[in-house]
Order: structure tokens, then sequence, then C-alpha cells
């Protein structure tokens, strides 16, 4: 790939150097409340040269690490099939040089076209899910591609007892009884995750994060922000747990930067991410 003059702090390695590759997808076309998910990676982007490249939580620094960007996709806003197609494509691409997708959203249906890809060359995968809603409606409005139903369509790959989700305080009568038979669903917190990811050690996983799992009073930059949610460090402490399974692709989606003016929800994911990047790149895939 090229290099995009438009990155992330410290994410413009080398592309065959790099054992992460970022991409964003921009698109919010079935956003079920408040649009303006498109703007994040941008914002994201811009934003993330007002942090460190260091982590004290970590003791590690972006530039000891082999990340990147890749830029936006330019996706179609008309047409929800085309747009996963393209993500699911350029997954497949970084798939096949050997590096793991990292996708930042984006609204979170999103994340099905990565799943797409993710699951033809890892037919065994698992997924992990934090978010505040269920997301598993069989459709919105009759619509069955929305992000209220991403999860149901990642489903429809995967099939029963694959996906473990974390967090969950949001939802319709019928998701929860449905999640009851097909996946795992732990809500408000993240009581389970240490047992799940014993469980699925030795698995390939790919994890999902919506940011809305965090509590609004902390991150209302969000278009379907939902109370009782967990704090940053919780957080954090959540994601350092899963970063010991075999992540082969994950996303970041559902921050909407207009909704916070103040730039502290833009802040709080670009810290975010800088964690992600420093805890899944371990040295096994280097």
């Amino acid at each position: 790939m090229e290099k995009n003059i438009h990155t992330f702090i410290a994410c413009d390695a080398e592309y065959d150097d790099s054992k992460i590759v970022l991409f964003g997808a921009p698109f919010d076309s079935t956003t079920s409340y408040r649009p303006g998910t498109r703007f994040a990676s941008s914002a994201i982007r811009n934003e993330s040269f007002g942090i460190e490249t260091y982590s004290p939580y970590a003791d590690r620094d972006l530039l000891d690490i082999s990340v990147f960007d890749s830029g936006d996709l330019e996706l179609c806003f008309g047409n929800t099939e085309y747009a996963l197609n393209d993500i699911e494509n350029r997954t497949a691409e970084i798939l096949n040089d050997g590096k793991i997708p990292f996708m930042i959203g984006g609204e979170h249906l999103v994340t099905l076209g990565a799943v797409r890809a993710v699951f033809k060359k890892y037919p065994d995968l698992h997924i992990i899910h934090f978010d505040a809603h269920a997301d598993l409606r069989d459709d919105y409005l009759g619509a069955k591609l929305s992000h209220a139903s991403v999860i149901r369509r990642c489903h429809d790959l995967v099939g029963d007892g694959k996906i473990y989700q974390f967090g969950i305080r949001s939802g319709d009568r019928e998701e929860f009884k449905w999640a009851k038979n097909h996946v795992f669903t732990n809500k408000f917190n993240f009581d389970g995750l240490s047992e799940t990811v014993e469980k699925l050690k030795g698995k390939p996983v790919y994890f999902t994060l919506d940011l809305d799992v965090l509590d609004p009073s902390i991150f209302c930059g969000t278009g379907t922000p939902e109370a009782d949610g967990v704090s940053f460090r919780e957080l954090l402490n959540a994601v350092k747990k899963v970063s010991e399974l075999d992540i082969v692709g994950l996303d970041m989606n559902e921050l909407s930067p207009i909704y916070d003016q103040s730039g502290a929800s833009t802040a709080l994911a670009c810290k975010l991410l800088r964690e992600i990047l420093l805890l899944i790149y371990k040295e096994k895939v280097i």
C-alpha cells in the first residue's frame, strides 16, 4: 500500500514492516438516532497529536512499534452493501498480507464487513464485543443491515457459542430473550471476562469495541449514549485482559465528535487507541 499522509500519531511505518494496519470506515448511514460517526476517524487522527506516544499504563511507546495507517476508505453512503463490500475487501487485503486489521468506525455496522473477511480466513472465529447495546435485533424498521442488528448478522456467520458480549445495558426484550440461547451476554460490566479469556486462549478472536460502553459522563460524544456505563480504567483493564488472546482483527467505533465540543471524547478515543495498539502488538507477531 502507498503511504497515507494523514495518520494517527506515530503510525507512519512502512507497510511491509508493520504488523498492525489501521484504516478508517467513515460510514453512518444506518444510524438509528444521531448521526456523525463518519467524522470519527478523521477527528481521531487530527487530535492524536495532542497526546503522547508513550504510555505510562503499558510503559511502552508507539515509536517502538511498527503500525501503518492506511487512511480512510471512500465508502458509498447510499448503498450499505457496497460499503460493507469495500470494508471486507480492505480487511481481506490486510489479512492476506499477514497483518492485523484495525478498523476505526464509523457506526457499528462497519464491523460486519470486517468480520466477513476475518471469518473467511478463520472459520473457527470467536467474537468479543464491548458495548452498551446488544445489537441483536433481527432487523431495525425492516432493515437487516443496521447498527442495531450488527451482532445478529455476525452470529449468522459464526453461529452459537462464538460471541461474548460485555457491558450490555440496552436492548429490547426480544434481544435479551434470543441471546440466552445463542450468545454469552454479561450485563452492565466485565464480570466473567477473565473466564472467557481463559476459555478462548488458542482460538482466533475478533474484538469489537463500541465506545458507548463507557459512561456518558466521561464519553458523551456518541450518537446513542446510555447511562450507567463503565469507567475508562475499567475499560482499559478489560482491554488488557482481552489482549492476552490471539486477536486476528479488531475495531473501535461509534465516536461522534460533534456531540462533544470540548473534544474530551475524541481525546479519550485517541488515548484508548494508543493503549490498544501497544497491548495487542505482541513480540510474537513481530
